[in-house]
């Protein structure tokens, strides 16, 4: 079974942080990366790639924002159960309140400090890749 973690993430220096807080905290599991919400649902509904077992998304992408992205994949019956963390810089309680209404699993603001990233990760990467217990995903 394939178990890879799909980050959804156009800003490099993002990216390059969740690759190092990974390694860092120990998280085995292979990280993809979609630079845009366009690529990511292109993977993700395209149909002919496996699902990712967690899709960290942020919310300010180009081409399609983060919200639509989260909206689509909920509203396709491939990807309604699949497990999404918003992992984004906003502030505005609004883009919170409307990601656990298009039905974000988890909603995490990007601490700025590099240890504490860190700390965020490994407690993402134990709950999610190691506790949680995800359903099959539908054909």
């Amino acid at each position: 079974m394939d178990r890879h973690i799909l980050l959804v993430e156009d800003n490099r220096d993002d990216i390059e942080l969740v690759r190092i807080a990974f390694e860092r905290a120990g998280v085995a599991n292979r990280l993809e990366v979609a630079r845009d919400g366009e690529e990511a649902l292109q993977r993700l509904l395209g149909g002919t790639l496996p699902l990712p077992v967690l899709l960290l998304l942020d919310l300010r992408l180009p081409k399609v924002g983060g919200l639509e992205v989260l909206r689509r994949l909920r509203e396709d019956p491939r990807t309604r159960l699949l497990p999404v963390v918003v992992l984004t810089t906003s502030q505005t309680d609004g883009d919170m309140v409307e990601s656990y209404r298009l039905g974000a699993n988890s909603y995490i603001r990007k601490p700025v400090d590099m240890d504490q990233f860190i700390a965020a990760m490994q407690r993402l990467g134990m709950y999610w890749m190691v506790l949680n217990v995800p359903p099959e995903p539908a054909r």
